[in-house]
């Protein structure tokens, strides 16, 4: 009876058979086993796509398929196919040495079974098992040297995991937990989807960035509370700023800008902060007591164009108002409703402002000065005054330094159509009252020779 040969190459020796030959046979054999065992060898895959045989050298110890390792090399211009017979059953430690973007498949000689396939990028070291579970269609299995995650329930990682250019894939509605099995994190899916986060880190100095990117031009970035939530900002700790990232303006308006109103916060030095309402709408402060200004400066309150400035009550329901007109000469209107008064509860007055002589005259704005004094400096008379306004008063206080004589414009009517005697004496003062009923000064009231202490 012949020898025969395992699928690896080792010689099965019948009966009687090798007479003198026995021992260098069995010494071989033990040789390929330690290959099997414990061998490596480096074959060439090199050139484009192609299918390489490892072959088996019956009690040999030339066989490539009968090494534990085998290390694939050369440059690759195209797919790799490496086969064994169906009839092989080890495992094998692989390693991809080759260079060149393309796959190495390690598989069975024929039939449907599972195969192993390095990547193209894949240049790594494996372990398999090359099963022969089915005569015609036998398995090849990557074995996990680190488990198994889909049959370890809680698998550990022994340090970082590191991606290796690939993806990690969530279910939908799965993610990350915390390490007592909470939900941290819970990653949504949508159909078709070409949008998503890009998460930066930053170097010192800089703020890491989460930003918005994708197949579309302009993305938006939606914060959703749940249910009547808020959107938070700040530490809790501190004062919390929203800001552009660069020189552009800050608008906040409402449902994507869609028939909304705007706060604008302008950039730039002196920039503006407009509140702008929808059509109609108003711009409602919801508050008690509203202040302007910085507590150190003047503070106006102002129209942005040439409207009038109107102040009322109760959205000017059975309010009265004060009405600053838009306008040069432009009045202040104070209008009270119907048979309301407009009252003082402090002392209301007008400021006394000086008037001055040249060359013998004084001249008056009567708008401007209602309530005016003259210091007597030389002999004077007062000229029809400017800006006068029908229903006005007037009021004039002489104050004599010297015996200086005093006269009027015939603009202005005293009682009797007589002026009165003057003072005219260094020391004392007169007083008098005008009113302008629209063509003369009538006079309404004097006082004459009031001692000035």
């Amino acid at each position: 009876m012949a020898s025969t040969f395992t699928p690896l190459g080792v010689e099965l020796q019948a009966t009687g058979e090798n007479a003198g030959t026995w021992g260098t046979k069995t010494n071989t054999n033990l040789q390929i086993l330690e290959q099997i065992s414990g061998g490596f060898i480096a074959k060439s895959i090199a050139g484009g796509a192609q299918t390489t045989a490892l072959a088996v050298s019956d009690g040999s110890t030339g066989a490539e398929l009968a090494h534990r390792m085998i290390d694939f090399t050369g440059t690759i211009t195209g797919n790799q196919i490496v086969t064994i017979p169906l009839d092989v059953q080890t495992f094998y430690i692989l390693r991809n040495s080759t260079s060149g973007a393309y796959t190495v498949q390690f598989k069975y000689a024929s039939g449907s079974g599972s195969t192993f396939t390095f990547s193209a990028t894949q240049k790594t070291t494996k372990i398999v098992f090359a099963t022969a579970n089915d005569s015609t269609n036998p398995d090849i299995i990557e074995v996990q040297t680190g488990g198994d995650v889909v049959d370890d329930t809680s698998p550990q990682l022994g340090g970082d995991l590191d991606t290796n250019s690939f993806n990690i894939a969530f279910d939908d509605a799965h993610g990350i937990n915390d390490e007592n099995g909470n939900e941290q994190i819970v990653f949504q899916t949508t159909s078709s989807a070409v949008n998503q986060f890009d998460v930066t880190n930053a170097a010192t100095g800089n703020a890491p960035s989460i930003s918005a990117t994708g197949g579309d031009s302009n993305i938006d970035i939606a914060l959703i509370p749940k249910g009547t939530g808020e959107t938070k900002v700040g530490t809790g700790a501190a004062d919390a700023t929203i800001t552009s990232s660069g020189a552009h303006n800050l608008i906040l308006d409402t449902n994507s800008g869609t028939n909304s109103g705007t706060i604008t916060i302008t950039d730039g030095a002196n920039g503006n902060i407009d509140l702008t309402p929808n059509g109609t709408g108003d711009v409602t402060l919801q508050a008690d007591t509203v202040q302007i200004g910085d507590n150190n400066a003047d503070a106006t309150l102002t129209t942005q164009g040439t409207g009038d400035l109107i102040l009322n009550t109760n959205n000017g329901t059975n309010a009265g108002n004060i009405t600053l007109a838009d306008g040069a000469n432009g009045d202040i209107n104070v209008s009270t409703n119907g048979t309301g008064a407009i009252k003082f509860n402090d002392i209301a007055y007008i400021p006394q402002q000086a008037l001055t002589s040249s060359s013998n005259a004084v001249a008056w704005d009567a708008q401007a000065k209602p309530n005016a004094f003259h210091l007597t400096t030389e002999n004077t008379t007062f000229s029809a005054p400017t800006n006068n306004i029908e229903g006005s008063f007037i009021c004039l206080e002489i104050n004599y330094n010297g015996s200086h004589t005093i006269a009027f414009n015939t603009v202005f009517e005293f009682a009797a159509s007589t002026a009165p005697t003057f003072t005219s004496t260094d020391g004392k003062t007169d007083i008098l009252v005008f009113r302008y009923n629209g063509t003369v000064w009538q006079e309404v009231g004097r006082t004459l020779n009031l001692s000035e202490s």
